[in-house]
């Protein structure tokens, strides 16, 4: 662009759905959600050397929360949990509806400015997200038949408001400031190479809670519980109330370096070194803490630090083939879960699961291959990897607390992926993708675990498709699109307790496309079905959505 020149982009998206889940027991959908988003993008260039990227954005998302199901071999017994990720008879009967309001915020600048022999790159960005849910808690029925009125609550006689079981809120507000610089230089004779460092400040509180359930609706709770001195067993106040809040400072420095020998070799190393620090304050109050050990207002502070360094060597025996080959070790921080989580996971059982979570660190081996045939026309790329992962993250919902937690396990990967695209003819597209990834757990408190499958391992995956485009009249094109996908036997938990057997998917879009809009209909697992997108260890089950259909309508001003 020339200089002086200043572009913009703007664009607004409204979802609204009633929802695709029955809730058998309300007689409602459980799943309707509205989602109201704008992006605004302006692109300045004052001179030829200098140019400006500032990109906003808003997204607010009203949905519910918590309509997990939770399977029982004998409806009448609550303790007859049935762990099977492949159960899909048992309906969702959350006797509350509940709610989840998220809003999202996010501004970004990104400056660049070329003085001839590179480019120097700021990029500043701030985000905050604030999320509201409540809903249903463990186990996740009408309360007549839940076990909190079973088994904890049903001696409360009817002059305290028995009966009654739980509910739940949580509220998540987190604000982060991030700064990075860069420097890219201009190519060398053969060398070329990246150098910058990089800044976030993230503050970030968290409050979960279980509040009294007689199904009249539930209050949201922010950063305190609702109590009452007279019936602590009033309708719509805490059983239980977990807060915490967290300053975090993380930094990076890093640089790439790339030599070019000949237009065949070249080899590229990199490193990347991050520290983080994390400072977490115990905002529970001394009446909730379920841990003896713990007090209000506690300060716990861990730093996370890593160097990850990189190599890469490629070769081009041809300009339609490149093979490759390379190491890599990966960081990713840890963190801490809420105050009090590791006694009530150690009481649930449950190990490896700590008020704190380690950083994880993943060494990777990886070969692989890049070629193109037929003028272009077909492209075929081939990769194997070797991934050996220390204190890897493992989810575990905690039901008394009703809090989502971070858990430490090591575990080796290997796998392929084989990507194929075709340009069969002018107008027809082809695409095939295969994967495999196979694992095993190597270190967890738990010794039984060891040889296991990791949580969150599919198998194999395979993903076709076919995208056929007609000219029309007058610039009009019709097109029609079909994607398959295959996800294979998938692992969720570290004790192997159940596995998914594999899901097949079908997608479908047609429409009409002119130079500056477009109406497409689309399905989306056009076949409907049906199956759990998720499990976790105590049973809990997600639905996954049915069938669903709509039209698309694009306009471009």
């Amino acid at each position: 662009d020339d200089a002086g020149t200043l572009r913009y982009r703007a664009s607004m998206n409204v979802y609204n759905t009633e929802g695709y889940l029955p809730n058998v027991y309300l007689n409602k959908k459980a799943d309707p959600s509205e989602d109201y988003s704008g992006r605004l993008r302006l692109l300045w260039r004052p001179a030829d050397q200098f140019s400006a990227d500032l990109r906003f954005m808003y997204d607010q998302i009203n949905t519910t929360a918590y309509y997990y199901i939770i399977p029982r071999s004998d409806p009448e017994d609550p303790t007859s949990v049935v762990s099977n990720a492949n159960d899909v008879t048992s309906p969702i009967q959350t006797n509350n509806l509940g709610s989840d309001h998220r809003t999202v915020t996010d501004v970004a600048l990104k400056l660049d400015y070329s003085p001839g022999y590179g480019t120097f790159t700021s990029t500043t960005d701030y985000n905050q997200t604030r999320e509201i849910d409540t809903g249903d808690a463990y186990d996740f029925r009408p309360i007549n038949s839940s076990i909190y009125d079973t088994y904890y609550y049903g001696w409360v006689p009817s002059g305290l408001g028995g009966p009654f079981d739980a509910s739940q809120s949580q509220f998540i507000d987190v604000k982060t400031y991030s700064q990075e610089l860069r420097f890219t230089s201009q190519k060398m004779g053969g060398f070329s190479w990246i150098g910058g460092a990089y800044f976030v400040h993230t503050d970030r509180f968290v409050s979960t809670g279980n509040l009294v359930d007689r199904g009249f609706g539930i209050p949201a709770v922010y950063y305190t519980p609702i109590v009452n001195p007279d019936n602590p067993y009033a309708t719509n106040t805490n059983l239980t109330f977990l807060a915490d809040s967290q300053s975090n400072n993380a930094w990076a420095v890093f640089g790439d370096a790339t030599y070019e020998f000949n237009p065949q070799w070249e080899f590229d190393a990199a490193l990347r070194y991050d520290a983080d620090t994390r400072a977490n304050t115990t905002d529970t109050p001394e009446h909730f803490l379920p841990d003896e050990t713990a007090t209000t207002g506690e300060v716990r502070k861990h730093t996370w630090d890593a160097a990850q360094p990189k190599a890469t060597l490629r070769y081009m025996p041809s300009d339609s083939l490149t093979l490759y080959g390379g190491w890599s070790r990966g960081f990713r921080s840890g963190g801490f879960n809420q105050t009090g989580v590791g006694a009530l996971a150690a009481a649930d059982g449950q190990k490896g699961v700590h008020d704190l979570f380690n950083a994880e660190i993943a060494d990777t081996w990886e070969v692989g291959a890049k070629s193109e045939f037929l003028d272009r026309r077909l492209r075929a790329n081939l990769s194997l990897f070797d991934t050996e992962s220390h204190n890897g993250y493992f989810f575990f919902y905690e039901y008394q607390s009703s809090t989502q937690n971070l858990g430490n396990l090591s575990a080796t990967y290997k796998g392929a992926e084989l990507e194929l695209t075709a340009k069969a003819t002018e107008r027809l597209d082809l695409y095939a993708n295969f994967g495999y990834t196979d694992g095993k757990i190597t270190a967890m408190e738990d010794p039984k675990v060891i040889g296991n499958k990791p949580p969150l391992l599919t198998k194999d995956t395979i993903n076709l498709g076919a995208q056929y485009r007609q000219p029309l009249v007058d610039g009009l094109n019709g097109l029609v699109r079909l994607d398959y996908q295959m996800i294979g036997r998938t692992w969720w938990d570290p004790y192997d307790v159940t596995s998914r057997d594999p899901v097949n998917l079908l997608d479908l879009r047609a429409g009409l496309e002119g130079d500056k809009w477009s109406v497409t209909a689309w399905s989306k697992n056009l076949t409907n079905k049906i199956y759990n997108a998720e499990f976790s260890t105590g049973g809990f089950l997600w639905r996954a959505l049915p069938r669903r259909y709509g039209i698309d309508v694009n306009i471009k001003f």
